[in-house]
């Protein structure tokens, strides 16, 4: 639970009201017992100046703003806290099936609807132009939030206008058998409408104005006779205006547009205009209608929604950090709890080798727990190869016999067709176990894992996006499991997410799947039966197959070979890391030079390498990155080869690695050494 905040000063007399009600006696109970969701409510809707209403709980029990107070009139303050059906029982009937909807968790949305209130001792019509959003605690739906703007004026001006437009199209019809009527009616109307009339030609100018011009831009008659109309429009909509005219003029038929108007203090009104033209076929009436009102309280209404969507979004923020200080503290822990152990001179051998293993093993989780995350926010940085998918799952198919235990029954299904895709292989495999465990625990250890592939179909749409026809990939694991509740479904890719128990699961394997397929250029499908079993659909785009496409990809294990003493520039802004790099290094039997960036790299190596025979760069720096400063040795130096280092990025995240080698961090000695030797010993060929 979570205590209300005091409202600061400028949250006025609404806020102090609903600090000084006696809550306890609403199903909402006191103040201090509201949970932390209702209180964010509350704290947005008291510190915004536009009309918003929380109903919440069992009884939908109103709270809502000063500036909601207006809508309620004499209603408040007897309406706080009460139940929303009771405050507006008068038009109940017309709000209760969309109340529903959002309780059902629908956002509803209406513009300009017409309720007939009794809100200040008479009936009323009276026109709403408002949004219902569902109020979660939870995953649970409590209750809605209402943010509304009452539109009635600029709904019956709208009315007046469309009586205006009427009135005068039938003026027009009748001309020769009501000409004195028309003329008194036209008059009446002229002088009284709200709307800007007006009478001009196709030359240019008006003969005739009514008085709202001058209402609502400060113009006098005389200077909006004197002056071509074109004047007083805003340059970059005069185009757009004299075409519609000129439309109007060739087809006989009316049009509407919109734009800008000068007014005599120099600022613009946005104007909406219905046109038509005259029998004579010189002249046009027009019709303005003044949208400043309207579209300010469309920005209002736009910025109250967004201030409710950063609110959402700062409490998503605040449980991914939760998740990942909680399981990097228990990785430290580890890691510091060794190494105190390591410093200790009577620790026997075999402890020592035990307590390295640890922390080894632990720098390696955490080095997984980092690329789950970047993942799942496609910022990984990929290695693509073109590999026969068939063959890969035949080979994975062996893998995951350990990992699913001896009483899960695994059935591969891979078509005889071969097909290919560029993926990192890495983080397929990593994708497919995560599939896999995530499946195994869903049937506690026992049922049928069938793995499935498929060929050159299309991809169908997947929560809400747009499929695309392919040809892509489906890989589809289904398994004979629990299923997964309807209400989850939406929530199984947020990271550190997780219906299993404590100690289970960390909720990053299904969102790593989500990312990997998303950066590869596909999507992830799951349909589940609760009871039944669910299936998830990997979908990868397919390509064509390259010459040297396989399905393995072996990994060297062997210590990395010596250098001979080659001299490697190390650019690394980060004083640890360089030092630490240029004493992996020498130990590695090269003869490093660190310097801390990309600029002070440059001046070293000078025109002609000042006899460097590598350059080993961090990507991510201050001022000029890793990947530009590569670029740049490319073109100045190009015998020269870099090596670029990175545990995030999003500049190869986006572009791969730009034709330089890669090398991920955290990296140990043996890949550090392994990867210059193979870019050294390979520009050596070269210049033999």
């Amino acid at each position: 639970m979570s205590a209300l905040r005091a409202p600061p000063p400028g949250e006025r007399v609404m806020g102090a009201s609903i600090n000084a009600f006696d809550w306890s006696d609403t199903p909402l109970g006191p103040r201090e017992n509201w949970p932390a969701s209702l209180t964010s409510i509350y704290e947005v809707m008291v510190a915004s100046p536009f009309a918003m209403c929380a109903s919440w709980g069992p009884d939908l029990t109103m709270i809502y703003n000063e500036a909601y107070t207006d809508f309620l009139a004499v209603r408040h303050p007897a309406a706080l806290g009460q139940p929303i059906r009771e405050v507006w029982h008068d038009v109940w009937a017309d709000i209760a099936p969309l109340i529903e909807r959002a309780m059902a968790g629908q956002r509803v949305h209406r513009t300009d609807m017409h309720l007939v209130m009794t809100r200040k001792g008479y009936a009323e019509d009276t026109y709403w132009t408002f949004a219902y959003s569902p109020l979660r605690d939870g995953e649970t739906v409590v209750g809605f939030l209402n943010i509304a703007i009452e539109t009635t004026e600029g709904v019956i001006a709208a009315q007046r206008r469309d009586a205006a437009e009427a009135s005068l199209r039938q003026l027009n019809a009748t001309l020769e058998q009501q000409v004195a009527d028309r003329s008194r009616e036209r008059d009446r109307l002229w002088n009284l409408s709200e709307d800007m009339l007006a009478r001009a030609n196709y030359e240019g100018m008006m003969s005739a104005v009514s008085p709202a011009w001058t209402q609502v831009l400060g113009w006098s008659g005389t200077e909006l006779l004197s002056r071509p109309y074109a004047t007083f429009m805003h340059p970059d909509d005069l185009d757009q205006t004299l075409a519609a005219l000129v439309r109007m003029g060739e087809t006989a038929q009316p049009t509407r547009f919109e734009n800008r108007i000068a007014t005599r203090d120099g600022s613009w009104k946005p104007i909406e205009w219905t046109v038509a033209p005259e029998p004579d076929g010189l002249n046009f009436i027009a019709v303005g209608r003044d949208l400043s009102i309207a579209k300010a309280r469309e920005a209002e209404l736009a910025v109250a929604q967004e201030a409710l969507r950063q609110s959402q979004k700062m409490e998503a923020v605040g449980q991914l950090t939760g998740g990942v200080a909680h399981d990097f503290n228990n990785l430290l822990t580890i890691i510091r709890s060794s190494v105190d152990f390591l410093r200790r001179p009577e620790l026997p051998d075999e402890r020592k080798r035990r307590y390295l293993d640890a922390v080894s093993d632990t720098v390696d989780r955490a080095a997984k727990l980092t690329g789950q995350l970047l993942a799942f926010a496609r910022r990984q940085t990929l290695k693509p190869e073109v590999i026969d998918v068939g063959h890969r799952l035949r080979t994975v198919s062996d893998m995951l016999d350990p990992v699913t235990g001896a009483r899960i029954r695994l059935v591969t299904e891979v078509p005889d067709q071969t097909c290919f895709v560029r993926v990192d292989l890495n983080q397929l495999d990593t994708a497919l176990i995560n599939m896999a465990v995530n499946a195994r625990d869903a049937m506690e250890g026992e049922g049928t894992l069938t793995l499935r592939l498929t060929c050159g179909g299309a991809m169908p749409p997947i929560r809400g996006h747009g499929g695309g026809k392919g040809p892509f990939v489906a890989i589809s694991l289904r398994d004979t499991g629990c299923g997964i509740a309807a209400d989850q479904l939406s929530r199984i890719f947020e990271p550190f997410f997780t219906t299993k128990a404590v100690g289970k699961g960390t909720g990053l394997g299904l969102s790593q799947v989500f990312g990997f397929a998303k950066q590869s250029g596909g999507d992830v499908e799951v349909d589940s039966i609760v009871g039944v079993g669910t299936t998830f659909t990997l979908y990868l785009p397919e390509v064509r197959p390259e010459a040297q496409a396989h399905g393995d990809a072996g990994q060297d294990h062997e210590p990395a070979p010596l250098g001979r003493g080659q001299r490697i520039l190390v650019v690394e802004d980060n004083i640890g890391v360089g030092q630490f790099a240029t004493q992996i290094l020498e130990d590695l039997g090269y003869r490093p030079t660190w310097v801390a960036n990309a600029e002070e790299a440059l001046d070293r190596l000078g025109r002609d390498g000042a006899g460097f025979e590598l350059v080993f760069s961090d990507v991510v720096m201050p001022g000029m990155g890793g990947v530009a400063l590569a670029h740049e040795l490319q073109r100045r130096l190009p015998r020269l080869p870099v090596v670029l280092a990175s545990g995030y990025s999003h500049v190869l995240a986006q572009e791969t690695s730009h034709g330089f080698e890669l090398l991920h961090k955290p990296y140990s000695a043996e890949q550090l050494g392994r990867i210059l030797h193979q870019v050294t010993g390979r520009q050596s060929t070269q210049r033999a």
